[in-house]
């Protein structure tokens, strides 16, 4: 019997591994989505933005920021979990297919490796704002956006623990 930890584990792929999954996902004719973001600390909002981007296809790819570009873009002290800890939660989520790490502090390079039917984003970004979303549209896939769930993001739970609440 397969281990389940393994199976997550091995949920998180590198770049030669994402190419062959999606070479099989393709010949099967899935539709293949993708999100992306820091997932710092998982929260419902999180939750809520994976299970909606999962619906509009068959397969999810998530697109993680690796430590050295959340540090770029949120602060020096974060992430506050390390880039290993939040690709495994990620991929512990059942409709998540699979995770792949970028340090760049957009995905663009990602995205157009991966080439998705369908882009998401939360409802708080402008389509003209999203990296990659052009990129997508040009060739022939959709851009979607998710609500987004009011005062849910890592920065209000890391301020509210930081102010002791």
């Amino acid at each position: 019997m397969l281990d389940k930890l393994a199976v997550i584990k091995n949920k998180v792929v590198d770049a030669k591994r994402l190419q062959s999954n999606l070479a099989s996902w393709r010949i099967l004719g899935q539709k293949i989505v993708f999100t992306n973001g820091c997932f710092d600390i998982l929260h419902a909002g999180h939750v809520q933005s994976l299970a909606g981007a999962a619906s509009f296809g068959n397969r999810l790819i998530v697109g993680l920021n690796a430590d050295v570009s959340v540090k770029r873009l949120k602060s020096a002290g974060r992430p506050i979990q390390k880039q290993d800890d939040r690709a495994l939660l990620l991929a512990a989520m059942h409709f998540v297919d699979l995770v792949v790490i970028f340090e760049e502090d957009t995905p663009e390079q990602l995205i157009q490796a991966i080439n998705p039917d369908v882009l998401v984003k939360g409802g708080d970004y402008k389509v003209a704002d999203i990296a990659g979303a052009n990129w997508v549209l040009e060739n022939g896939g959709k851009v979607e956006l998710i609500n987004y769930l009011d005062n849910s993001s890592s920065t209000n739970i890391i301020s509210k623990i930081r102010e002791g609440l």
